[in-house]
């Protein structure tokens, strides 16, 4: 008898959630419909970027393509349901896994105390042949070794001094759309144009990727990934466990 390898639907015992992703637009490939169905859930969700985006735009000075890239996330996040959006200053395009990256991960979230993180897929792939974006491959194990510096009182013994408490209430860590699907979350009808709406609000990042049609991107791939969980739509994860 072989082991069921079917995805399991998300856990959703848990009453705040902090989504850490590198760049502006990073949540909404996916992540968004099911941030939208925890916000109606009466969740409290905060996002935080590590960079600004200002390297996304080819066309656009890095100073003026953070200002729009920040100003497009915050409106993708309201259409979505989320009021708290929070930036770091790390470079976009040239991430560096490490102790300064680390600590700033670790001191996000002993100052949010989320009981679940939600981020993108950091493999190498997401599943075809194109290699992921390297700022994306870094954040992911930064992350997930921040959420142990967070709960350790004898890393980064600063953020305590500084009145940042240890927080250990992190139970689940999920990365969406990677290729190794452990979770999905069931989405309804409304909560995909909700997500399809948060990344249309990146209307200056759409425009330079010339003819993308994220509409049907991301219907075609909530489908795709309802008929493997069995559900009509979902959006899928990859969960880690501190």
């Amino acid at each position: 008898m072989t082991a069921d390898t079917s995805p399991a639907a998300l856990p959703e015992d848990w009453e705040r959630v902090l989504a850490v992703v590198a760049h502006p637009d990073d949540l909404e490939f996916g992540a968004s419909s099911a941030i939208t169905r925890w916000s109606a859930q009466g969740k409290h969700v905060a996002e935080l970027l590590v960079t600004r985006g200002e390297a996304g735009i080819a066309t656009l000075e890095p100073e003026e393509c953070a200002a729009t890239r920040m100003n497009e996330q915050i409106a993708a996040a309201r259409a979505v349901g989320v009021e708290t959006v929070e930036f770091l200053d790390f470079p976009d395009g040239t991430l560096e896994y490490g102790l300064v990256l680390r600590r700033e991960l670790a001191r996000a979230i002993r100052e949010h105390r989320p009981q679940a993180i939600i981020s993108l897929n950091f493999r190498e792939s997401f599943g075809g042949d194109s290699f992921n974006h390297a700022d994306h491959r870094v954040l992911g194990p930064a992350l997930l070794d921040a959420v142990r510096d967070a709960a350790n009182r004898w890393v980064f013994t600063e953020l305590a001094e500084e009145g940042l408490e240890p927080w250990q209430g992190v139970a689940l860590v999920a990365f969406s759309n990677s290729p190794r699907v452990t979770h999905y979350v069931e989405i309804t009808e409304e909560q995909l144009a909700a997500g399809i709406a948060s990344l249309d609000a990146h209307e200056t990042y759409l425009a330079a990727l010339e003819g993308f049609d994220q509409k049907g991107f991301l219907r075609t791939n909530a489908e795709s990934a309802g008929t493997r969980c069995g559900v009509a739509l979902a959006t899928v994860f990859e969960v880690f466990r501190p």
